[in-house]
């Protein structure tokens, strides 16, 4: 039996006051989670369910779980309390340089040497700290809106939810892999052809702190054409399938072509070419993003234009040509 679904009127799981539904007659039978999932359909069944076992969901007054029978005429009220995924991270007057900012979604294009999102050795100073400063609602929302990173190292382009819908709807688009992400990444050696890499992604077996193509890791798909060469590198433009930590960096390491300046899989890579051999980060940059608006489904897309480090060193490269 299918659950029917409703948009309840005036809903906010951020509000100021608790919110108040009525389960509906025909849902009867039907599991607390089935009902929220039909009730309000902008949020993920994951999420929902988060939501009842955190306790911001009670039935008739009682806090219960996710497999609670519901029969209809019950009233469900949602608290406004934070999500308990939401980051606890102090906002922090740091720039950000904004692409486009509507309603729903940022589009934020990220220099190299920024943290996207706190962790080891990085509490502070970084890309979610400056969003909580810019718009302090977004504490109300898990990783502060963040749905996909770039390395601190790497430079371009990556989207920020500022609402829960719309956080919903670009995870939905990453999981179908929908969402066209495009990078510019200059490689060591000749790469000879265009080409794809279909090779799992999972955390290194002994280097626990790398990445590499393991049989046991997850799926990860990398497209990637030829669009400059030099006597000591390779211009490419990679596309991504999937969004694995470190994918372009361990997919071009894997053919032995790793990324120009990368620390960790391109440390042992010598050059010939001074002005490759003093690059200081991995050079990998973020060019184009596109994906469907999460108000109105309509095609979006932005591109960025290369940092000028990076343009630099190619501009130098290709006076060596």
């Amino acid at each position: 039996m299918m659950i029917p679904t409703s948009k309840p009127e005036n809903y906010s799981p951020t509000g100021q006051q608790p919110v108040e539904l009525t389960a509906p007659l025909e849902y009867a039978g039907h599991r607390l989670d089935q009902v929220l999932a039909g009730l309000l359909p902008k949020y993920s069944r994951s999420r929902l369910t988060q939501w009842i076992r955190s306790g911001r969901v009670q039935l008739d007054g009682a806090t219960v779980l996710p497999k609670t029978k519901v029969w209809g005429g019950e009233k469900i009220v949602l608290s406004p309390t934070p999500d308990p995924a939401a980051v606890a991270a102090a906002p922090e007057n740091i720039a950000l340089d904004i692409v486009h900012e509507d309603a729903a979604i940022l589009v934020i294009a990220k220099p190299a040497g920024l943290v996207v999102h706190p962790g080891s050795g990085n509490w502070s100073g970084t890309m979610l700290n400056a969003l909580l400063a810019h718009a302090p609602h977004l504490a109300g929302i898990p990783r502060a809106g963040i749905v996909h990173r770039l390395d601190k190292d790497t430079s371009g382009l990556l989207v920020v939810a500022k609402t829960l819908e719309a956080q919903t709807s670009l995870v939905r688009q990453l999981q179908a892999r929908t969402v066209k992400r495009e990078y510019l990444a200059l490689a060591h050696g000749n790469v000879t052809h265009n080409g794809t890499v279909d090779a799992p992604v999972g955390r290194h077996p002994v280097q626990r702190t790398h990445m590499a193509v393991t049989a046991h890791g997850k799926p990860a798909v990398t497209h990637f054409e030829v669009l400059e060469r030099y006597p000591n590198a390779s211009l490419l433009r990679c596309r991504l399938e999937t969004g694995r930590t470190h994918q372009i960096r361990v997919h071009l390491t894997s053919l032995g072509h790793p990324l120009v300046g990368d620390p960790v899989y391109g440390k042992h890579r010598r050059s010939a070419n001074e002005a490759i051999s003093r690059f200081p980060r991995q050079a990998l940059h973020a060019e184009r993003l596109e994906f469907l608006h999460p108000e109105n489904g309509s095609p979006v897309q932005w591109e960025q234009p290369l940092p000028s480090d990076f343009r630099d060193l190619l501009a130098t490269l290709r006076t060596t040509v």
